[in-house]
């Protein structure tokens, strides 16, 4: 091997050393930007998933919260339906009560109703014909008052409208009965659900 060639071949392998050496560099440079961007990625991977994990568990949160105010609503809206039943059904029994029972409490009603004593009892026409004269009769044997059964009638469910000239008081049951559900609503409601 002569001169040249061996100086050639020193140069070869002088720069295949270099090449060799900076493949190695340039390799081992990538591998530290890949496992950077690696590192980076699964960092966002993780940070994204904590984030949509976090996102999910609040939608589900809000979802459930959602859920339990619309049963509470429908829970509300049952319970006023059964207070109101409640009244519908006082109304029904005292407009129900036997004759007697109805005069007595009739009479009551139209002694306490009374303020000058000479008002005219309107009822409606079933119970003018029932249970009218003898509750006004009653009224004013046990006040002294000289109240009057009047010819007029009026469509009402039950009780009857108390006249003066110009003045009426209502005395009607479902007059009266809105008027205590104003009053008593709450505690029917109680007793009706106790535990809430």
């Amino acid at each position: 091997m002569n001169g040249i060639e061996k100086i050639t071949q020193r140069i070869e392998a002088d720069a295949q050393a270099e090449i060799d050496r900076i493949l190695n560099k340039a390799k081992a440079e990538a591998a530290q930007i890949t496992a950077r961007y690696q590192a980076q990625a699964d960092t966002e991977a993780a940070e994204l998933a904590a984030r949509n994990e976090k996102a999910a568990a609040e939608r589900e949160e809000r979802l459930v919260s959602v859920a339990q105010m619309e049963a509470r609503k429908v829970q509300l809206a049952a319970k006023q339906e059964m207070v109101e039943k409640t009244y519908v059904r006082a109304l029904e029994k005292l407009c129900a009560m036997p004759d007697e029972q109805y005069v007595t409490v009739l009479a009551g009603l139209l002694v306490q109703a009374s303020s000058s004593g000479r008002e005219e009892a309107i009822f409606s026409a079933g119970d003018r014909e029932r249970v009218g004269k003898a509750a006004v009769a009653k009224a004013n044997e046990t006040s002294g008052k000289k109240l009057v059964l009047s010819e007029e009638t009026r469509p009402i469910q039950g009780g009857f409208i108390l006249k003066d000239r110009n003045v009426e008081v209502n005395c009607t049951f479902d007059t009266l009965v809105r008027l205590q559900k104003a009053e008593t609503a709450g505690a029917v409601a109680k007793k009706l659900f106790p535990e809430g």
